[in-house]
Parts: structure tokens; sequence; C-alpha cells
């Protein structure tokens, strides 16, 4: 046996291919783009058998059903989720044989009511544990996701998960989990992906927990914030998502058109580098862009239920289709032919958002201008400007009324991503003085410039 994974690196999430060693294969937890996978199982010469999900999911559209489609494999699906797709239900304490390779059900409830690991034996080797969010490395996934009523149970559910589920398995027990360092789903310690059950033991802090009340009351305090498309995720993963045929692309659409038709129903979304948005734009775009992060804040930040338009590079188009599906985004509006150069040629109106240096920064910040943070509360606590307004990107458009429109802004980040979309989402809204800082916080700090803790 042996195992292949596939990280998407801005969901800070893991699917895994598993060669089951006889030209057979299976997937577990895989995404919407699904690609990889079915090329992967190509190469080696496996036939997938099974496709097996531990949870539904909630942030990002599972790819299960696209799998099944494609290549015939058997849809295992907890049997308590309540999907409407076709697949065979499982339940704790059941197993499969799959020739020479024994899969066993472990309930695992906490960061979902319906929650299953699964552990994978052959005749040599140690087990494989494929644990989904209920137990990762350093850590284990949140339990807030569900209802705000739910939560204790669901927290007092993955207490007992923690303490008792996996206890059999021996300390060689290969780890491998959904959730990973950088989701928003979980909490955990750091960038590893891959652990074994011994580790965990000796290092995974939740595993020290011996009182359940006291692991209630603190659990739920260790949460990042929850990001606004997570609440759609759930829904439409127990209905089933369109396969990809189903889906149109976007259409390429000349300068006229495309003003026309986003004007009239869309959002406009700059994918491209911040520098070359802030260089020229379309009025009242949202800059977003294209990186490891791009379904993350495209699905915080855009409403749903509005058409997409876009500015970006041919080259990377295809992959903002992949992303945009990945969070459940399906109705595109179609791409802008020949980009911001033709949009100026048709003579339309562009705007420019002022990149400063630290130094220049610091002296319009010195002139009266309001600095505006738009890190995680954490990455603020770190280190920030002197008199900065924290103000996470993803709360940013709830809570615009907090800066002033008397006095210029200036927003940034870590490196300068996310303040590029800070600035769009401020002159969308009126704010007639934006200025970004150019390479964040960090450029900051090597400039020598002081940070506030």
């Amino acid at each position: 046996m042996k195992v292949i994974p596939f990280v998407h690196e801005g969901l800070g999430n893991s699917s895994y291919l598993v060669d089951l060693g006889d030209g057979s294969g299976l997937l577990v937890d895989p995404n919407r783009i699904v690609r990889p996978y079915l090329a992967a199982a190509q190469e080696r010469g496996l036939r997938l058998r099974a496709v097996l999900e531990t949870h539904l999911h909630a942030d990002f559209v599972s790819g299960a059903r696209e799998v099944a489609a494609a290549s015939g494999a058997t849809l295992f699906l907890p049997a308590s989720a309540g999907s409407r797709l076709q697949h065979t239900g499982l339940a704790a304490g059941e197993s499969l044989r799959l020739d020479g390779v024994e899969v066993e059900v472990i309930g695992s409830p906490g960061h979902t009511p319906e929650h299953l690991a699964y552990v994978l034996r052959t005749a040599a080797g140690p087990p494989h544990l494929f644990s989904g969010g209920s137990l990762i490395v350093g850590g284990a996934a949140r339990t807030d996701l569900i209802a705000p009523d739910m939560t204790v149970a669901l927290t007092r559910a993955q207490f007992r998960t923690l303490r008792d589920a996996f206890a059999a398995l021996p300390d060689e027990t290969v780890l491998l989990p959904t959730h990973g360092g950088g989701s928003f789903c979980s909490t955990g310690s750091g960038q590893q992906r891959q652990s074994t059950l011994g580790q965990e033991r000796r290092t995974n802090p939740l595993l020290a927990f011996e009182d359940e009340q006291e692991f209630v009351d603190w659990f739920p305090t260790t949460f990042p914030a929850t990001p606004a498309y997570y609440s759609r995720m759930r829904p439409l993963n127990q209905q089933g998502p369109r396969l990809r045929t189903e889906v149109a692309p976007p259409p390429s659409l000349a300068p006229a058109d495309f003003a026309a038709r986003a004007v009239a129903d869309g959002i406009v979304i700059d994918a491209r580098p911040r520098g070359e948005y802030a260089a020229a734009h379309i009025p009242g775009s949202l800059s977003i862009p294209f990186r490891d992060a791009f379904a993350v804040w495209l699905g915080w930040l855009v409403p749903e239920r509005r058409p997409l338009y876009f500015v970006a590079a041919p080259e990377v188009r295809d992959a903002i289709v992949d992303e945009c599906l990945l969070v459940g985004y399906e109705d595109f509006g179609g791409w802008l032919e020949g980009g911001i150069a033709a949009w100026k040629a048709s003579g339309r109106e562009i705007r420019r958002t002022d990149l400063l240096s630290p130094e220049a920064a610091r002296a319009v910040l010195s002139a009266g201008a309001v600095a505006a943070d738009v890190r995680e509360a954490d990455e603020f606590a770190a280190g920030h400007l002197e008199g900065a307004l924290s103000i996470p990107l993803g709360d940013l458009p709830a809570r615009l009324a907090e800066l002033p429109r008397d006095r210029p802004a200036v927003v940034y980040c870590a490196a300068g991503d996310r303040a590029s979309s800070a600035a769009s989402l401020l002159e969308a809204a009126g704010f007639r003085q934006v200025f970004s800082l150019e390479g964040g916080a960090e450029a900051w700090r090597e400039a020598g410039l002081p940070l506030t803790r």
C-alpha cells in the first residue's frame, strides 16, 4: 500500500490517493479539482475502486461525485450525513475488504456530528489512519461550524473522540488528516501535515486534557475566524454539486459587452498581481490577486448568486475557474478580452491605487491618515503600526463605518495581497484617498520602523 498526498495550500487541506497494491486505488476526501487525482491514478495504472469521505466538508466543495462519475468508483459516505448522492452509507464499527486491504470504520464525531475516520491495514506495515478533522497534527478541527447551539455538544463529542476513538491503535499508526496548518477549519500547531499517533500522544496538547469541562470551556476559544462561505458548503455537499460538464465556462467579452453586463448584474474580480491592479484597474472592481488563497478570499468577500466577471491573464484562467468551483461559484459572466490594455484602448475610465513605501506611509500617517490593519487578530497582536485599527479583511465589508471618511486611509497586511483587496473594497465604497503599504508589515519591519505589541 502506498499513499500519495495532494495538498491544496490555500485551503490548508490534504486529499489522499491510496495505491492498494493490486492495480486498484481509492481516494480519501477529494476536493472538486479532480484532474490531479485522475491523472495520478492513470499514471500509476490504477483503477479507482472507492472514494471515502470522512465528513460533509464546510471549507470546500467535494470532488467525490466528480471522481465517481469519471472513474466508476463506489462512493462511501457516513450514513448519518443525509447525503442525497448515490452512495454506500457507512457507520462506526463496520469494515470493508478491498482485496488485501482492510478498512475499519471508526466513529469520530466532534468536528461534525457524522464524522468517521478510516483505518487501512495490510499484512505488512503500520496501520494508516485517515482522520479527517477528528485529529490533526498538533490539534483537531473546530467544532462550531454546524450551529451555535450545537457547539458545546460537538466539543464534548470531540473530547471523547480524542480520548477514546483511537486508543486501541498502536503508536506507529500513520496519521493522515484532511485539515492541517493554514486551514480555517482547524486549530493546530504548525505546517506539518502527517504524523504518527505516538508523536501526537507525546506532543498534541489536546490529548493532554483529562477534564471534559475544562476542554469544553477552552477549545472554542482557539478557533480562527470563520470565512463567510463556510455556511454554504455543507448543504451543497449534502445535496451534491453539479458536474463540471454541467457548468458553462466564462465567455470572452469585448470591453463594451463586458462593461454593460458587469454593471447590469455582476461583480468584477481583478485577479492580476497587486502591482498591476494598483497601476490601472476598472473602477469598482474587487482585487483578489490569484494565488494559493484565492478561493478562500473569493468565498469570503464575494456575495453569492452574482455573475462573476474577471480581469486576468489568459494563462491562469482555467485555474481561476477551478478555484471558483472549489468554493461553489458557478455563475460566470465572462473574461475581459484583451485585459486592461483593451479596456484603456476603448477609452473607458481607469483608476489607480498609490502603493507607498514604508517611509512614505510613515509620512502620510504622521500627516493625519488612519492605518487599517487587515490581518487576522493574532497577527495584529504580534506587532502592528502604532494607532492602527484592527479590521481583518473578512470583516471589512461589515465594518466600513469604523473608518473615518474625512482622512486618508493606509491599509496594510503581512505582505500586500490582502491590502490590495482591502483598498479595492474601500474604493468601491466611496473612500476617496486610499493608500496601500507595499510589502505590508514585513516591509515596515525590514525598514527598521517600529511595531507595537
